[in-house]
Formats: structure tokens, C-alpha cells, sequence
């Protein structure tokens, strides 16, 4: 059985070659970007957070713990795993895995979640990330709640590398096709929204998951 696990969507970027601003929060097919990713997470996990900086009210529409950096200088994406791995130790310390996404990923699998915890399981290491296409995707990963000390001390220490900090521990690769299309598929430019639009238009997306729908408005203030 897939043990319990507590998601966290990052959405705690810059966006700079979005011209700034919340990316996740840029329309997608008539609703935020971050809907899409929201609702294709929510049902592969326990319970869900944001990590994201500044006025959580943004937010507001969903209904969500939003969870900041804890350093300072916007640190990357590391900081923002952090920053779930802390939370779910004092919130949630019932639940020993947490499984990160970007805020602009709006295609992610059905079965991202389980798939990553049969891959880190079989290769018998603390970590896993997806794959696709040739490429590994570090942001979208599954990270033990027990690491929390040790990815606090490396950030401390100047680390912002994700694949860099996990090559040192050990992480497996739990691999998808990219065609039709990549699940990974990240909308970081005006340019890729337009290409999400259309493929999401086409009907391409791959399915989501079933299970309790997320009931967040989606339409934050």
C-alpha cells in the first residue's frame, strides 16, 4: 500500500520569463493554471499545501495552508520542499512522505504519486524523481519528512541544486513518454501557456486521477 502523503505544489517562483507576477496564477482553458495542477494532485494524496511568499490572500479561493520559504532571497525550489517538510512535521506528523509539483505543471500523471514511491521503494534509496523524454524533472519529486534536517543544513550551507543534493543521498527515476504529450509539460512563457491552451483544447491532456474532487473556488480575490 502506498503510504500516505502530504502534497505541496510550488508555486513560490519569480516568473521572470513570465513577466513576473504569480505565474500559477496566469488563466489556463477559462481558470488559473494552478487549478489544473491542483486538481490532478488532489486526488493522489492526503492532504495538500502551497508553498508560495508574500500575501497568502492571493490564495484565498482554495482553501489551502500556504506555506512560505524560511530563508531568505528566494532560494529556489529546495527552500520551498523545506518548507513543506517542516510544515508536515508539526501539522501532519502522521505522514512521513511529501510529493512536490510545480505550480506550472498542468498535465501532471494520474499515477505521478504512486509511481514515485514504487521507484524509490524498488531502488532501495530515500528519494525519487520523474522522468520524461529524456530529462529528469527534480521539482516534481517525493522526499522523506525524515531528510528535513539534512536539506536544511545543505541549503545552510549554500546548496540550491536539487539534483545535485540528491545524487548525493540517492534518488531513482520513475519514467513516463513524452508523446503525446509530456505530462511535465511546464508553461514557464507567455509562448507556453498558449501551447498548454491549444493542447488542452485539443483534448490531449492525459486523464486525472479519480477519486474525491478538490472543491476549492478556484477564483481567488
Amino acid at each position: 500500500m502506498m503510504p500516505d502523503t502530504l502534497g505541496v505544489v510550488l508555486a513560490g517562483g519569480l516568473a521572470r520569463r513570465m513577466g513576473g507576477g504569480d505565474k500559477p496564477l496566469r488563466p489556463l482553458g477559462g481558470r488559473p493554471l494552478l487549478g489544473h495542477v491542483l486538481e490532478r494532485l488532489r486526488p493522489q494524496v492526503a492532504a495538500l499545501v502551497l508553498n508560495a511568499n508574500g500575501d497568502p490572500a492571493r490564495f484565498a479561493g482554495w482553501s489551502l495552508p500556504v506555506v512560505a520559504d524560511g530563508l531568505p532571497d528566494h532560494p529556489g525550489p529546495l527552500a520551498g520542499i523545506l518548507a513543506a517538510l517542516d510544515w508536515v512535521a508539526e501539522q501532519r506528523p502522521e505522514l512521513a512522505w511529501v510529493a512536490s509539483v510545480p505550480g506550472d505543471s498542468p498535465f501532471i500523471p494520474a499515477d505521478l504519486v504512486a509511481r514515485l514511491h514504487t521507484a524509490r521503494a524498488a531502488a532501495a534509496v530515500p528519494l525519487a524523481c520523474a522522468r520524461s523524454g529524456g530529462w529528469a524533472h527534480p521539482p516534481v519529486g517525493l522526499w522523506p519528512v525524515a531528510l528535513r534536517g539534512e536539506l536544511r543544513a545543505a541549503l545552510e550551507g549554500g546548496e540550491r541544486k536539487i539534483d545535485r543534493w540528491t545524487a548525493r543521498l540517492g534518488c531513482a527515476e520513475a519514467e513516463w513518454p513524452a508523446s503525446p504529450i509530456d505530462p511535465f509539460y511546464n508553461a514557464n512563457t507567455p509562448e507556453d501557456l498558449a501551447v498548454a491552451e491549444a493542447l488542452l483544447q485539443q483534448g490531449a491532456a492525459p486523464p486525472i486521477a479519480s477519486g474525491k474532487p478538490f472543491r476549492g473556488t478556484e477564483h481567488p480575490p
